[in-house]
């Protein structure tokens, strides 16, 4: 399984600042430890075209000369460096270099991403630039090239704590991309954008209501949309160990909520890119070990994509439904 990395591109933060940078270093340490068959693999960095799928010329280009105003940066709560507008680059190609090879082979990773609180003209919450619209946007443009008819249909299934309210903003009113969002009604973002399916669930959830809810919101997505690609932020945040969360999941809970995402898109033979999101535990390794169950769900699925792809390279690239 390819998982595509960019921690070597690391953003200088004051001492004492609460986003835990370390973490995607660690995660790569252990992935290399632990699962020897998900392959490693450097980020390519987004061009200023593939950013532009998405986000303005002008908010591209502030943050490019560092022209972006104090107000904007303290909305995205990192000092603007080069190393930073690299770093976003990184992680938003990434995402993309993990949806093109999801197509290919089924699953595949971002070690990063899931900065679902960029908008088209501004970021927010530690988020840069929008890495899953972009890649959206970009994989729906490939699709279209040669003798496909039909838009590719993107779902964008965001289990982060938070709600994905830039990606909601972004694809307002967009019938080819579907947004869910299983989140804590009384987290941040404090004011909300409209998703095609928001479920809030309320401060101390565990595992059985979470996992309740996301069985519902999973079979309204069955309902309601059939999709072409799925991606998946897989965020560490609900853990009952995270300082930002407010859930109360368990390790276990996670997992099987990973579980459940996994199976639905095999089930329905749709590829899945994931990408890792938020996690603020105390302990950096606790965030870590939830994103490493993650990759051990993810890898098991990748290899039933091979078994179904046997020797021939195409069978498990899918072809747009009527």
């Amino acid at each position: 399984m390819k998982a595509f990395y960019a921690d070597q591109f690391v953003l200088p933060l004051p001492v004492g600042h609460r986003f835990p940078m370390g973490k995607y270093a660690l995660l790569r340490e252990q992935l290399q430890q632990t699962l020897p068959q998900v392959q490693l693999l450097p980020a390519p960095a987004a061009s200023d075209g593939e950013l532009a799928l998405v986000h303005t010329p002008a908010y591209v280009q502030s943050l490019i000369t560092g022209a972006i105003s104090p107000v904007r940066l303290r909305e995205i709560g990192f000092p603007w460096s080069a190393a930073m507008v690299e770093r976003a680059r990184r992680s938003v190609g990434a995402t993309i270099a993990a949806a093109r090879m999801a197509l290919r082979e089924g699953v595949a990773a971002n070690l990063a991403g899931g900065t679902h609180h960029a908008y088209a003209d501004r970021g927010g919450g530690f988020c840069v630039f929008n890495d899953v619209a972009v890649a959206a946007r970009l994989m729906q443009a490939e699709w279209g090239r040669g003798s496909r008819r039909a838009p590719m249909r993107v779902a964008v299934i965001d289990l982060d704590v938070h709600q994905g309210n830039g990606t909601a903003h972004i694809f307002t009113r967009d019938d080819s991309v579907f947004t869910l969002s299983l989140h804590g009604e009384r987290n941040y973002p404090f004011a909300k954008e409209v998703s095609d399916l928001d479920v809030a669930l309320p401060d101390g959830s565990g595992d059985v209501p979470y996992l309740l809810a996301l069985d519902g919101a999973l079979q309204t997505l069955s309902d309601r949309f059939m999709p072409d690609l799925v991606l998946y932020l897989a965020g560490a945040d609900p853990y009952i160990g995270d300082r930002l969360g407010r859930l109360t999941l368990s390790l276990a809970g996670l997992q099987t909520r990973d579980q459940r995402v996994f199976d639905w898109c095999w089930h329905r033979q749709v590829p899945l890119a994931f990408v890792m999101a938020g996690g603020y535990c105390p302990r950096i390794e606790e965030t870590v070990q939830v994103q490493l169950n993650t990759y051990r769900v993810a890898a098991a699925n990748w290899s039933r994509w091979q078994s179904l792809q046997g020797d021939n390279p195409d069978a498990g690239k899918i072809e747009p439904h009527d």
